[in-house]
């Protein structure tokens, strides 16, 4: 008598299994036909947007290279440069480059230290530690790229080419890395050597996180 009734209860169990498999599949078919039915009479497009003109992705097709290629045409001396900045990036960068409130511009080895009195030597390893433009940037192109990219803050891409390559100018010649008689262009901007252009190096790591 026992053993019958567990058999019962088995086939019960079963059967209740069952019966809810078969409703929970109905169920899924059911929604999974609404739901394409939903979509018959959807259009093919939504009319978000609209398509690019030429002139459009142009203006955003402004990326510069390290040897320099995407540079516009035009110049820029260091003595503009001044003018500019002091306008246009000194309220938010410091009157030399160095104050801030935001990012450091400028760590010329010759200028950091000497209020000191430190050596020459000690100034130089003081000034690698500074994130600033002679000190950590790699390609001197990419002070020109952000420039006109981003800069200043409240107007960014409002710059003239002319006035970001008196700008790039400038900010090279205060980090000691660009004579002050010398006009800037797209043939010489390449090739400034920047301190910093071996400092960095491929992560090739293959074994774990690979975050430096």
């Amino acid at each position: 008598m026992q053993e019958n009734t567990i058999r019962y209860g088995i086939w019960s169990i079963l059967a209740m299994l069952l019966l809810v498999a078969a409703v929970k599949r109905e169920n899924h078919f059911d929604k999974t036909e609404k739901n394409a039915s939903d979509t018959l009479d959807w259009p093919k497009s939504f009319g978000f947007g609209r398509k690019a003109s030429a002139i459009q992705i142009a203006a955003w097709d402004i990326d510069i290279s390290p040897d320099g290629k995407g540079l516009p045409a035009g110049e820029g001396n260091v003595l503009q440069g001044r003018e500019i900045y002091a306008l246009k990036c000194a309220a938010c960068h410091g009157a030399t480059g160095t104050e801030g409130p935001n990012d450091r511009l400028v760590a010329a080895p010759d200028s950091v230290g000497k209020s000191t009195g430190a050596s020459i030597d000690a100034r130089r390893t003081d000034v690698r530690r500074i994130k600033a433009i002679g000190t950590y940037w790699p390609y001197a192109t990419t002070v020109f790229d952000y420039i006109r990219r981003a800069m200043p803050f409240n107007q960014p891409g409002s710059l003239t080419d002319q006035e970001v390559y008196s700008l790039t100018a400038f900010l090279l010649n205060a980090n000691g890395l660009w004579d002050e008689k010398v006009t800037l262009n797209a043939k010489n901007l390449p090739k400034v050597k920047m301190p910093a252009r071996n400092n960095f190096v491929p992560d090739d790591r293959t074994d774990g996180p690979e975050i430096r």
